[in-house]
C-alpha cells in the first residue's frame, strides 16, 4: 500500500507540475488534468495521497493539490466512509493546521484551502457529532500567530457558507445556525479577546527596531479578525455590538488612525451602524455622536484625506504629477458612508418612541459631513447626498437651528458641486484624479454626472423649504454674477461659428449650473413662502435684466430661456411685464447664429428653438387665464412667422399652434373657439381633404413617389426637392392634427362649460357630457388619417418594398439611435465641439416614416379622450379601425407593431367609457389578441429553435458581428412587443388591489434567518381582480381562450420578467373565473402542464420560482379534486416521491385528514415540484454535493393536552415561552 500511495504520489506531482507549467502544450495540459480528475474521482487511497502531498516539504503548488485531494474527499465520500475513517481524516486535517510556514511565509491559496476543509467537516458533524469544536479552534489560537489566523479564517468561511450564501440544507444550516447563535457570547469575546491582544502587540513591537517581522505578523491575525467580525456583525444580535457599553465600537474607533488595519476596521463599524432592527436596540449608536467617537472619525478622514493624494515631481519635471493611493481613498469611501449610516440612525431614532435628543455636538458632525460634500472627488460628494435630504426633510431635526444654518452652507456648497468638472481624461481639475479611479471613461463619467445632478436638484428642493429666502438670495446673487460677467470660450470653442462656447468652455459650464440651480430654487420660492412675503420685486428685477440679457452664443440662450421660464410665476404679479417676456421667446424661436447660412442648424441652436417653443407651451399651458389678454397679439405673431415658409420647421409651426389652443380654451365659448379652430385649420383642412393628397393617402405606389422613397438621390444634391416639401406638408398636417386632439379642451368647471355651451346632455350616471370645439374638423380628417395608417403598413408588402430606390431601401427599418436604445447600448456622448447635424437622406427618410407612423397613432390614442362619444359612436368605427391599423400586419415589422398597441390601444383601452366596450373594444382587442398569440408564437419557436441549434453550429459558423446584433436587436424586439401586449391584457383586464402597507420597514430585521428566502409570505391566493372591460371580454368565448392561451404560453418564452409579471398578476386570476365550471380535462392538464414547462425554463430564478410555484399550487389545489389528469401529470415529474403525492393529495383530498399551514403546504409542494425546475447554465454539469441531516438538535415535546380544553391556561400562560424554546 504504501509503495503504490509512493508511485501514485510521484505521478501526480509530475501531472500537477505539468499543468501549471507555461511551457507546457495544451495537449499535454488536458491529459495531466484528466489524468488528476481522474484519481480524485475513482481512487481509493486519495487520503493517504493527500495527506502526503500536503506535508510542508512539498512545493506550495504540490501541495495545494494534495489538499484539494482532501477537500474533495471530504465533499463527495464523506457520507460513505466509515466514522473511524472521519475521526482519522478529521484529526489528520487539525494536525495539518498545525503544521503550516509561518504566518508571512506561508501561500495566502494554502490557507483558503486548508480552511475550507475544516467548514466542510463542520458542516457535516458540527455539533451533534463535533461538539468541542469551538474549545479546539481555541486552544489552536495558543499555536501561534499562522494558527490564529487560520481559526478566524475557518469561523469566518463557515459563517459565509451558513449565513450568506446559505449553501446548506435547510435542517443543517438551522442546527448550525442556532449552535451559532447559542455560542456567540463566548465566541464574540474570543475574537475581541484576540483583537485586542494582537493590536496592543503590533503597537508594542511595531515601534522597536528589529521587530517589523513580529508586528507584521500581529498585524496580519488583527486584519483576519477584523475580516472575520465583519462577518458576524451583519446578523447577531445588536446586543452582542452594543454589549459592555459598546466597547466594541470603541474598539474600532480607535483603530480608525492605525494606517494598516484602519481600512477593515471601517468596514466593520459600517456595517455595525448599518444595522436595522429595533429602535430600542439602535438606542446606543447615539454614543458615536460622543465628541471622542467624532473626533477619531474626524481626525482619521483628515489624515486619509491628505495620504490618499501623492505628489510626484522630480528635478527635470517641476511640475507635480497627483496620484490617488487607492487604499487611503477607499478608506475615504468608507469612512463617508460611516457618517451616513450615522445620519440614518440619527433620523430614525430622533422623534420616535425611543425618545433620543438631538446630540449636543450636532454642530461637529454635520462639518464633518460638509467636509465630505466639499472634497474634490465627485463620487464622495454624491455619498453624501441622501443623508442631507434625509435631515433636510426630518419633522425635527429640519427645525434645529444648526441643521438650518447647515442648509445654507450646503446651498453655498453646491454652487460648486453643481458645475460640471472632473472628466477623467481632463486634467483642469482636482476632481480629475479622483475620477480616473472611478470612471472608466468620459462617457460614464457624463452618465454618473447626470444622475448626481438630479440627487442635488432634489436636496436643494429640500433646504429651499428650511429656508427659502436666503435660497432665493443665494441663487439672485449668482443670476446676476452671471449675467454680469463677460463670456469666456476657454480653449474650447465651437466650431459653428467664431467666438462661441462649447459645453465644456468654462461660461457654458457656469450657466449650466447657475439654471440648473435657479430652476430648483425659484420653483421652490413660490411653494414655501405665503404670497405677502414673496419677494415680488426682486423677482422682478432679476427677470428684468435676463430679458435685457442679450446673447447669440446659444448655449447661454437655453439657459437664459431656462431662466425665464423659472422666473415667470413672478410676472403674475406685475401682468405688465408679459409682452416683453413673449418677445423674447419669439425671438428665440427663429435663433440663428449665422443668418441665411446654408449649413444644417447645430444641436445648440435647435435646442434652443425647440426650448422657446417649449416654454411658450409649459406658459401656455400653466398660466393660460393670465395669457389670454395677450392672445391677439400671440395670434398675429404667429401669422406672420408662418408667412415665411423657411423660417419655421414643421415641429415649431405646430408647437406654436398648440399654443394658440391652449389659450383658446380660455374662451370658455364654444361658437367662439370652435371658428377660432376653424380658421387656424382651415389650410390644414384643406390639404388634407384635396383631391390630390387623397390619391397619395389612399395608393401605396403614389405615396412613395409623392415622399421621394422611389427615386436615387446622391448625399450632393440639395434636398430643396418636391419630395422634401412634400414630407414637410405631410408632417405638418399629422403634427396640427394631434396638436389639436391633444390641446383642445371645454372647462374644467362645469358651471363654465354649461354658460359656454360645452354640455351636451348628462349620460345614466348623471356625469355630463362635453362636446370639443375640434369635433367637426378631427371627424372630416379622420378618414384620410385612417387610409395613411392602412397605406403605411402595406408599404410593408413585397411588392412597395421592391418600389423602394436603392437609396432608401432601408427606410422602413429602425434608425441607428433607436436600435442603440432597444439594445440598451449607451448613446455617444455629446459632440462637445457642437458641429452641424448633417443628416444623409436616408436618416431623414427613416425619420419622417418612423414619426408620421406614430403620430397617426398618437392621434388614434388621443382621439377617444378628446372628442369623446362623438368619437366613440362614429358609425363603424371599430370596423374601420381593424380595416386600417390591422391591414398586413404579417408584413409590419416588430418596431412598428409597438405604437399600435402601446400608443393607441393601451390610450383607447384607458379612457373608453363602459358603454362602448361591446361595440369598440372587444371588436378591437377579440382580433388582436388572436393575431398576435399566432405572431409571438412563431416568433419565440425562431428564438428557441436558434439557441438551441448555436451549440451545434458554433464550431462550423464564424457569424459577422452585423449578424450577430441584428439577431439581438430582433430578439429584443419581439421581447419588447411580448411586453406590450401582456402589458395591453393586464390593463385591459386586471384591478389592481394595492396590498396593506406593512408596518415601519426599519423596525424589521433582516436577519430572520430561519425562514428560507425567497419565501416571503404571499397571500394563498392573489387579490387581484377582473376589471369591468375584463369581465366584458371574458363573455366572449374566443376572446377569453386567447387571453388564457397567450397568457399561459407566455409564461415559457424566454423573458424572465414577462413570466414573473404574467405569473403573479394574469394567469390566475383570468383562470379563476372558470375554476367552478366545466373545463375539458386536456384544457386543465394544458394549463397546469404550461406553469410546469415554464419552471423548467425560468425556475432557477427565485422570484420567477416562486410566483411559478404559488401558481402551480393554486391550480392544483383547486381543481385536483375534480381532475384526476393533474395526478398523472404530477407522476411524470422527475424524481417525484410517490409517498409524499399520495400524502399531500390525501391531506387535500380528505376532509377529514389534518390540513397544512400555509407556509408548510407550499414548502411541501415546493419539494414535490423540484425535479421540474431547469438549471441555470452554470449549474449544470456541476458535481451535486450532498449533506446529509444529523439527528435533530431541539425537539419539542407534544403536549399532553388539548391547549383549548385546558382551563387553566390563560393569555399569559400561552405566551410564555416554553422551558425547551431557544
Amino acid at each position: 500500500m504504501a509503495e503504490q500511495v509512493a508511485a501514485m504520489c510521484e505521478q501526480l506531482i509530475k501531472a500537477v507540475n505539468v499543468m501549471m507549467d507555461a511551457e507546457t502544450s495544451q495537449i499535454y495540459r488536458l491529459e495531466a488534468l484528466k489524468f488528476c480528475e481522474e484519481f480524485k474521482e475513482t481512487c481509493s487511497f486519495c487520503v493517504p495521497c493527500g495527506l502526503r502531498l500536503a506535508e510542508k516539504s512539498q512545493t506550495a503548488v504540490v501541495r495545494h493539490f494534495g489538499l484539494q485531494i482532501l477537500e474533495h474527499v471530504v465533499k463527495f465520500r464523506w457520507n460513505n466512509m466509515p466514522q473511524q475513517e472521519k475521526v482519522q481524516l478529521k484529526d489528520c486535517a487539525m494536525q495539518l493546521l498545525n503544521g503550516t510556514h509561518p504566518i508571512l511565509e506561508e501561500e495566502s491559496h494554502i490557507k483558503d484551502v486548508l480552511s475550507r476543509i475544516i467548514v466542510e467537516m463542520i458542516k457535516r458533524e458540527w455539533p451533534q457529532h463535533w461538539p468541542d469544536m469551538l474549545e479546539e479552534m481555541e486552544t489552536l489560537t495558543s499555536l501561534g500567530e499562522a494558527q490564529t489566523e487560520l481559526v478566524m479564517l475557518i469561523l469566518l468561511r463557515l459563517v459565509e457558507d451558513v449565513i450568506t450564501f446559505q449553501t446548506l440544507p435547510t435542517q443543517r444550516r438551522r442546527d448550525i445556525q442556532q449552535t451559532l447563535t447559542q455560542n456567540m457570547d463566548s465566541i464574540f469575546s474570543f475574537m475581541l479577546a484576540i483583537l485586542q491582544l494582537n493590536v496592543d502587540d503590533y503597537r508594542k513591537l511595531n515601534s522597536i527596531p528589529g521587530q517589523e517581522l513580529q508586528a507584521k505578523a500581529h498585524c496580519r491575525v488583527a486584519v483576519a479578525t477584523l475580516n472575520t467580525l465583519a462577518g458576524y456583525i451583519d446578523w447577531v444580535a445588536l446586543a452582542h455590538i452594543t454589549n459592555d457599553n459598546c466597547r466594541l465600537l470603541e474598539m474600532l474607533c480607535l483603530l480608525l488612525s492605525e494606517s494598516e488595519l484602519q481600512l477593515e476596521a471601517v468596514e466593520c463599524l459600517l456595517i455595525a451602524i448599518s444595522r436595522k432592527g429595533k429602535l430600542e436596540d439602535r438606542k446606543p449608536f447615539m454614543l458615536l455622536f460622543d465628541d471622542v467617537a467624532i473626533h477619531y472619525i474626524l481626525s482619521a478622514a483628515q489624515s486619509a484625506d491628505g495620504a490618499a493624494i501623492c505628489n510626484k515631481s522630480s528635478q527635470t519635471q517641476p511640475v507635480e504629477v497627483v496620484g490617488v493611493v487607492e487604499r487611503r481613498y477607499i478608506f475615504l469611501k468608507r469612512l463617508c458612508q460611516v457618517l451616513c449610516a450615522l445620519g440614518s440612525q440619527l433620523c430614525s431614532l430622533v422623534g420616535s418612541d425611543v425618545e433620543v435628543d438631538v446630540p449636543a455636538n450636532l454642530s461637529k458632525y454635520m462639518e464633518a459631513f460638509l467636509a465630505f460634500t466639499t472634497h474634490p472627488s465627485q463620487f464622495l460628494k454624491s455619498s453624501t447626498q441622501g443623508s442631507w435630504g434625509a435631515l433636510f426633510r426630518h419633522e425635527i431635526l429640519s427645525k434645529d437651528s444648526v441643521v438650518q444654518e447647515m442648509a445654507i452652507k450646503y446651498l453655498r456648497t453646491t454652487m460648486t458641486n453643481l458645475v460640471k468638472a472632473g472628466f477623467p481624461s481632463r486634467n483642469d481639475n482636482p476632481s480629475c484624479e479622483y475620477s480616473r479611479v472611478d470612471f472608466d471613461s468620459d462617457e460614464d463619467f457624463n452618465s454618473f454626472f447626470h444622475s448626481f445632478r438630479a440627487q442635488q436638484g432634489e436636496v436643494v428642493r429640500n433646504a429651499c423649504r428650511i429656508a427659502p429666502l436666503e435660497a432665493f438670495k443665494i441663487a439672485a446673487e449668482w443670476l446676476q454674477y452671471q449675467i454680469a460677467r463677460p463670456i469666456d470660450t476657454g480653449n474650447t470653442t465651437s466650431k459653428t461659428a467664431e467666438g462661441m462656447c462649447s459645453i465644456l468652455s468654462p461660461s457654458a459650464v457656469q450657466w449650466d449650473a447657475m439654471t440648473v440651480f435657479t430652476e430648483c430654487v425659484f420653483g421652490q420660492t413660490f411653494k414655501n413662502l405665503e404670497e405677502e412675503k414673496l419677494p415680488i420685486d426682486q423677482g422682478m428685477e432679476l427677470l428684468q435684466a435676463v430679458l435685457n440679457y442679450d446673447t447669440k452664443d446659444p448655449l447661454i440662450l437655453s439657459c437664459v430661456l431656462t431662466n425665464v421660464s423659472a422666473l415667470f410665476p413672478f410676472v403674475i404679479h406685475r401682468p405688465h411685464f408679459l409682452p416683453q417676456v413673449l418677445f423674447k421667446l419669439f425671438a428665440a424661436i427663429t435663433f440663428e447664429v449665422v443668418q441665411d447660412s446654408k449649413a444644417p442648424r447645430s444641436r445648440a441652436v435647435k435646442n434652443v428653438r425647440r426650448h422657446a417653443c417649449s416654454s411658450i407651451i409649459k406658459m401656455c399651458r400653466d398660466y393660460p387665464q393670465f395669457v389670454l389678454p395677450c392672445f391677439d397679439m400671440v395670434y398675429s405673431h404667429v401669422k406672420k412667422l408662418f408667412s415665411n415658409e423657411a423660417t419655421l420647421t414643421q415641429m415649431e409651426k405646430c408647437a406654436l399652434m398648440e399654443a394658440l389652443v391652449l389659450i383658446s380654451n380660455q374662451f370658455k365659448d364654444f361658437a367662439k373657439q370652435k371658428a377660432f379652430l376653424e380658421e387656424l385649420m382651415a389650410s390644414v383642412v384643406a390639404q388634407w381633404t384635396s383631391d390630390e393628397m387623397r390619391h397619395v393617402l389612399w395608393d401605396p405606389a403614389l405615396f412613395l413617389s409623392f415622399v421621394g422613397a422611389d427615386q436615387v438621390v446622391s448625399e450632393q444634391s440639395k434636398d430643396t426637392d418636391t419630395a422634401g416639401i412634400n414630407r414637410a406638408r405631410l408632417s405638418f398636417c399629422v403634427y396640427t392634427i394631434l396638436g389639436v386632439v391633444k390641446r383642445a379642451r371645454w372647462p374644467a368647471d362645469l358651471e363654465e362649460a354649461k354658460a359656454g355651451g360645452f354640455v351636451v346632455g348628462y349620460a345614466q350616471t348623471g356625469s355630463p357630457i362635453y362636446r370639443n370645439p375640434c369635433t367637426a374638423q378631427v371627424l372630416v380628417l379622420l378618414p384620410n388619417l385612417l387610409a395613411l395608417i392602412r397605406t403605411q403598413n402595406s408599404l410593408f408588402l413585397p411588392e412597395n418594398m421592391a418600389r423602394l430606390s436603392e437609396t432608401f431601401s432601408r427606410a422602413g427599418e429602425l434608425m441607428d439611435a433607436e436600435k442603440n436604445l432597444v439594445l440598451g447600448l449607451p448613446q455617444p456622448l455629446l459632440d462637445v465641439y457642437d458641429s452641424p447635424l448633417y443628416k444623409t437622406n436616408l436618416d431623414r427618410m427613416q425619420g419622417f416614416f418612423c414619426t408620421l407612423y406614430d403620430n397617426c397613432f398618437h392621434i388614434l390614442g388621443n382621439a377617444g379622450l378628446s372628442l369623446q362619444q362623438d368619437f366613440y359612436t362614429i358609425e363603424g368605427l371599430a370596423e374601420q379601425i381593424v380595416g386600417a391599423a390591422f391591414v398586413n400586419l404579417d408584413h409590419v415589422p416588430d418596431h412598428r407593431v409597438r405604437p399600435i398597441i402601446r400608443v393607441f390601444l393601451k390610450q383607447l383601452v384607458l379612457s373608453c367609457p363602459q358603454e362602448y366596450y361591446d361595440s369598440l373594444l372587444c371588436p378591437l382587442l377579440g382580433p388582436l389578441f388572436a393575431y398576435m398569440l399566432q405572431r409571438l408564437n412563431a416568433k419565440w419557436q425562431v428564438i428557441n429553435q436558434r439557441s438551441s441549434n448555436n451549440g451545434e453550429d458554433e464550431e462550423e459558423v464564424v457569424c459577422e458581428e452585423s449578424q450577430v446584433t441584428q439577431e439581438m436587436l430582433e430578439e429584443q424586439l419581439v421581447r419588447l412587443v411580448t411586453r406590450e401586449v401582456l402589458d395591453l391584457l393586464t390593463v385591459s383586464c386586471i384591478s389592481r388591489k394595492v396590498p396593506e402597507p406593512a408596518g415601519n420597514k426599519e423596525e424589521v430585521e433582516e436577519e430572520d434567518m430561519m425562514t428560507d428566502s425567497g419565501q416571503s409570505a404571499s397571500p394563498s391566493q392573489p387579490t387581484d381582480e377582473l376589471t369591468e372591460l375584463g369581465k366584458c371580454l371574458v363573455k366572449h368565448e374566443n376572446i377569453y381562450t386567447n387571453l388564457l392561451t397567450i397568457s399561459f404560453t407566455s409564461l415559457s418564452w424566454k423573458d424572465t420578467t414577462n413570466c414573473h409579471r404574467t405569473a403573479s398578476m394574469v394567469c390566475w386570476s383570468l383562470l379563476r373565473q372558470v375554476v367552478g365550471g366545466n373545463l375539458l380535462p386536456e384544457a386543465v392538464t394544458w394549463f397546469y402542464t404550461s406553469v410546469l414547462r415554464a419552471l423548467q425554463m425560468h425556475g432557477q430564478h427565485e422570484v420567477c420560482n416562486c410566483a411559478l410555484t404559488q401558481l402551480a399550487m393554486l391550480i392544483y389545489e383547486n381543481l385536483r379534486p375534480r381532475y384526476m389528469e393533474l395526478r398523472a401529470v404530477m407522476a411524470q415529474i422527475p424524481n417525484i416521491s410517490e409517498d409524499s403525492l399520495n400524502h399531500f393529495d390525501q391531506r387535500l383530498l380528505d376532509p377529514n385528514a389534518q390540513k397544512f399551514g400555509e407556509k408548510k403546504k407550499k414548502d411541501f409542494f415546493k419539494k414535490l415540484i423540484s425535479g421540474t425546475v431547469g438549471k441555470a447554465l452554470c449549474q449544470q454539469f456541476r458535481k451535486e454535493v450532498h449533506i446529509r441531516n444529523l439527528p435533530s438538535l431541539f425537539k419539542k415535546p407534544k403536549p399532553e393536552k388539548d391547549v383549548l380544553n385546558n382551563e387553566a391556561l390563560g393569555l399569559a400562560a400561552l405566551f410564555s415561552p416554553l422551558p425547551d424554546t431557544l
